[in-house]
């Protein structure tokens, strides 16, 4: 039996993995230094969102909803233009935004500013907050500071710990949690516990993933991107990797190519093999093996959903899109999936249905476990 079809066999198991933020592959304005640049073009405190639901949103979150749910994505901007201009420096109390849906969803959204939209909250990170994602018990946040280094801290904001600093030229983005726990049995199967964060690194244009312990102080490694052991594998690519998203009791995971523009799984569980599995961008794996993913058709970028692993059944959950859809992530139990649209995030069941605005807030959508 092939290395491939052993792991369908327990795909159950080692392919439980989750992804978001921080660039796009097939979208054209949303690659992590894009995302870097902007995030340091300014300086100026978010502000208040105006104008009908079809205007990009601003960076100011709302601590309460002000609007209906009934408003429908508008035409297509740049992704890129969600992120805000942010500042450390202290600045007045975020106006309200016009739309805030998010008490109860567990749902947060960072947009490049210091504010996140919290479950129907606004909290003050008091820094800037790119990127953010929760590890799977919720209880902390991993996120790109101003200053492009790597940071972690509790919900509120507080306990922030710096992981490591981005070397100078090199842009940090999308940290994703990788956290394993073994049982009694697996740990004397010699399967070690896993605490880490891993993220992609652009160094002047080349793109490579990698992993840190998730505690101060630690030294970043380039990811091991081993094959299975099929006749005639090719090696897989090295470089245009992007958009990891880690997840699930094995810590396996699912990220993109820049360059081909495939989305890629890789087991983590014994050792690291992976390989391609289907055309699109920006993956997030549920915990039960699903995928959700942005794919273009006829001029807008779709959300596909594949189960099964490898070899599981594709669906255009969107077929009826007529603006981009981006940015795609699984609630925890994998019934929900929340995604940006131009005006603002977006909520649908997994399975497919209507899309329902939440947030006039432009920017990542992240549940919190």
């Amino acid at each position: 039996m092939s290395a491939r079809a052993r792991l369908r066999r327990s795909a159950a198991v080692a392919f439980v993995s989750a992804i978001t933020a921080g660039s796009a592959l097939l979208l054209t304005a949303c690659d992590p230094s894009a995302d870097a640049n902007a995030a340091k073009s300014g300086s100026a405190a978010p502000s208040a969102a105006t104008g009908s639901p079809s205007a990009p949103a601003s960076a100011a979150p709302s601590a309460s909803a002000s609007a209906s749910t009934t408003a429908s994505p508008s035409a297509p901007t740049s992704p890129s233009s969600s992120v805000s201009a942010p500042t450390d420096r202290p600045s007045a109390t975020p106006t309200k935004a016009a739309l805030n849906l998010t008490k109860g969803t567990g749902l947060t959204i960072s947009n490049g500013t210091r504010y996140v939209v919290m479950d129907g909250k606004v909290v003050d990170f008091g820094t800037v907050v790119r990127d953010l994602a929760w590890s799977p018990d919720g209880k902390h946040a991993a996120f790109i500071d101003g200053n492009g280094n790597l940071e972690t801290a509790d919900p509120d904001g507080s306990h922030k710990v710096l992981v490591a600093k981005a070397p100078s030229g090199v842009t940090w983005s999308h940290p994703t949690w990788q956290v394993f726990t073994p049982t009694a049995d697996e740990s004397l199967g010699y399967l070690k516990p896993k605490n880490n964060l891993l993220f992609t690194a652009d160094d002047h244009g080349a793109l490579r993933l990698f992993g840190v312990p998730a505690q101060a102080g630690a030294t970043p490694q380039p990811l091991s991107l081993g094959t299975f052991s099929d006749d005639n594998v090719k090696p897989l690519p090295e470089t245009g990797n992007q958009w990891l998203n880690a997840g699930g009791r094995f810590g396996s995971a699912a990220y993109a190519n820049k360059n081909d523009g495939q989305v890629y799984l890789r087991d983590d569980y014994l050792r690291q093999q992976g390989a391609a599995v289907s055309k699109g961008s920006q993956p997030d794996l549920s915990d039960e093996g699903d995928l959700v993913f942005v794919r273009s058709v006829g001029g807008h970028d779709h959300l596909f959903t594949k189960t099964g692993g490898y070899n599981g059944p594709e669906r255009d959950i969107t077929p009826k899109a007529t603006v981009d859809y981006t940015e795609p992530t699984f609630s925890p139990d994998g019934a929900t999936i929340a995604f940006r649209a131009p005006d603002g995030i977006y909520t649908m069941p997994a399975k497919g249905g209507t899309p329902k605005k939440v947030s006039d807030t432009v920017g990542l959508p992240a549940f919190r476990g």
